[in-house]
């Protein structure tokens, strides 16, 4: 397939500029000052679709932030492919911390450095170029329908009731998506399996005002104290969560299965070091990889309260707070799950302080058979540009909407990502290499090649 590494070494330098204007804008969907980066950025999207050779594409109202669809129908009788992909970023905070601006994407050591440089602008991206490559080439040999959201960052609030209205504009064979990566950058990888979430927010109140810690400190209780306390209860010293009724659901893996997914290359003492640690903790038992892939966990992902500005000053907070997360492994129900989480802290809070919890947003986890059309054309794509075929993966990340793409649309989704865990996606410095970046763009059309043929 010369022709697609022609096109792409030929257009790399203009699909590069393309893409850092659309990262240019800074589209965090959890700020509301950035409301209206939101819409410029979805009206930027439907100009990619519709440059790239689209015959529609439009910015669609939901009750959030807009989506963006368009179509290019070829024949109705062939199949479609429906790519999904987000245009909105996270938050930069601490600012402090980047060696570059956010939102002013450079090129250095072979990666691009920005906030949606891989998550999920520059992997959603590499579908519109790879599209734009068929079209000039004249090779696109099935239907495409595209689906750009900008809630994917705070869960995907209004996606679920707009694809319900608009389930018979959405049908398709299969949902193509770029939201995950690779075991390493010579690793071919398809994520096979995501974790699903219930994110809380706990909020514990003592007394009705902040107290002199000097005149109250040792009578009444301090909220933040009670707080880190009832957080060390919710795991105990194997790892394992204690909240009750919280592993029920839990599918036991197959020790065959845990023996193939052993097989995935990993090195310990690396991983370790690419993130400073000395030691590993997680669930007593299971592997790293499988505590991030087949296992439930929890983590404390904000904790706050009291006096944090400079100096000192001497305060018995009224209040503490926390926001935690827990991923969940496919058969977990999130809404159950944060039932069980806000029963109990509730239960094992004293009297001596109020507590209430906050659900503030979920999904399931999902799991794609590697039996399907889609998985055999990715594999048989993804070896044509490797030399190698590809490891199937479950993931510890989640991307709730996907397992409701299966409950309202009835399409399951394949996922085709080109990310590394070094591209620090959500955190300071995040980045993506050029390599894969063009990797992907020249993968994706060997897919809809293989895809059209086996459907």
């Amino acid at each position: 397939m010369t022709y697609i590494k022609d096109y792409v070494n030929t257009n790399k330098d203009r699909f590069l500029e393309e893409l850092f204007e659309l990262i240019r804008i800074p589209s965090i969907s959890s700020l509301s000052e950035h409301k209206a980066d939101m819409i410029k950025c979805a009206e930027h999207w439907k100009k990619i679709i519709l440059d790239a050779g689209a015959d529609k594409a439009e910015v669609m109202p939901t009750e959030g932030n807009p989506v963006v669809y368009g179509e290019k129908i070829i024949d109705p009788a062939k199949p479609t492919v429906l790519v999904y992909a987000h245009y909105d970023v996270m938050p930069v905070d601490p600012l402090e911390l980047w060696n570059t601006e956010p939102f002013k994407p450079v090129i250095k050591d072979g990666k691009i450095w920005a906030r949606g440089a891989d998550d999920d602008k520059g992997q959603g991206f590499m579908h519109a170029k790879a599209f734009e490559l068929m079209m000039r080439t004249n090779t696109l040999p099935c239907n495409v329908k595209f689906m750009i959201e900008g809630e994917e960052e705070i869960g995907s609030p209004s996606l679920t009731k707009w694809c319900a209205i608009n389930k018979d504009m959405l049908k398709a064979d299969i949902i193509l998506v770029s939201d995950t990566g690779m075991i390493a950058d010579d690793i071919p990888t398809i994520t096979t399996g995501l974790r699903g979430l219930t994110y809380l927010e706990v909020e514990v109140t003592g007394p009705n005002r902040d107290l002199h810690s000097g005149l109250f400190g040792g009578a009444v209780a301090n909220p933040i104290n009670v707080l880190s306390d009832l957080i060390s209860q919710l795991q105990d010293a194997d790892g394992k969560i204690t909240i009750p009724g919280f592993y029920d659901d839990v599918l036991e893996v197959s020790s065959e299965e845990r023996e193939l997914l052993g097989k995935a290359p990993f090195d310990v003492e690396e991983y370790k070091q690419a993130i400073d640690v000395k030691e590993l903790k997680g669930e007593k038992g299971y592997t790293t990889t499988e505590r991030t892939g087949i296992r439930p966990s929890l983590d404390v992902c904000g904790i706050w309260g009291g006096y944090t500005g400079e100096g000192a000053k001497t305060v018995l907070p009224s209040k503490a707070y926390a926001k935690i997360s827990s991923r969940l492994v496919p058969n977990q129900d999130h809404e159950k799950i944060g039932q069980l989480f806000a029963e109990h802290l509730k239960k094992i809070a004293p009297d001596y302080v109020k507590i209430n919890v906050k659900i503030l947003h979920g999904g399931q986890g999902y799991v794609c058979p590697i039996d399907t059309p889609a998985y055999q054309a990715a594999d048989k794509a993804l070896t044509d540009v490797f030399g190698k075929r590809p490891v199937p993966f479950r993931s510890g990340g989640s991307i709730p909407i996907i397992s409701t793409f299966e409950q309202v649309l009835g399409i399951k989704s394949l996922l085709l990502g080109f990310g590394l865990e070094s591209d620090a996606i959500h955190s300071p410095n995040e980045n993506y290499p050029v390599k894969n970046f063009l990797t992907g763009i020249e993968t994706i059309p060997l897919f809809y090649k293989y895809f059209a043929e086996m459907a």
